[in-house]
């Protein structure tokens, strides 16, 4: 494997959701938020670098957190809001790598797995538009109805509980703090 010397992402905006605004509003702006914080703990480094494990016996690093959130945003808007079929497996999962968004990093291609959370991230926006948040998924989940509100909820916590994580990773690898 090479060494990518050059950084693999570019600037990123983040905007503070508001202190006032509808429901809908406030979470799909805390879920951008969110977003934006994984994005902006990954900017400027490199490829290596963002491969770069923890801790063992542990497999995280900052590109499987990355990997990690496609398949989540996949899942619950494609998937179970939409009832797309997603297929066996996922984007970087399989029965025989059930956590291959974390594991099999060693070689992965980081610019291309950046465009494709980007891409379900886009294709997430594009599942709830307009929809009021008492829209109930086409698919159970552990065979119980979720609703768009319950999914918007669960991904703001999603990202917060991985962007804790991604705070401790990018200080291992160059010793960026902030928030």
């Amino acid at each position: 494997m090479t060494a990518m010397t050059s950084p693999v992402t570019t600037a990123t905006t983040r905007s503070e959701p508001p202190f006032a605004a509808d429901e809908t509003a406030m979470l799909t702006a805390w879920l951008d938020f969110h977003r934006a914080t994984l994005a902006v703990k990954c900017e400027g480094l490199t490829a290596d670098q963002l491969r770069l494990r923890s801790v063992p016996p542990s497999s995280l690093s900052l590109l499987g957190l990355v990997r990690h959130m496609a398949e989540v945003e996949r899942f619950w808007f494609r998937a179970i809001l939409l009832g797309e079929e997603t297929g066996p497996g996922g984007l970087y999962w399989s029965e025989q790598h059930p956590d291959g968004d974390f594991d099999l990093v060693d070689t992965a291609d980081a610019e291309a797995d950046f465009a494709a959370w980007q891409d379900q991230i886009t294709a997430a926006r594009a599942a709830c538009e307009g929809l009021p948040l008492e829209t109930v998924g086409k698919r159970d989940r552990r065979g119980e109805q979720v609703t768009l509100r319950w999914i918007l909820v669960h991904m703001i916590e999603e990202y917060a509980r991985h962007n804790g994580h991604a705070d401790l990773l990018r200080e291992l690898v160059d010793g960026a703090t902030g928030e």
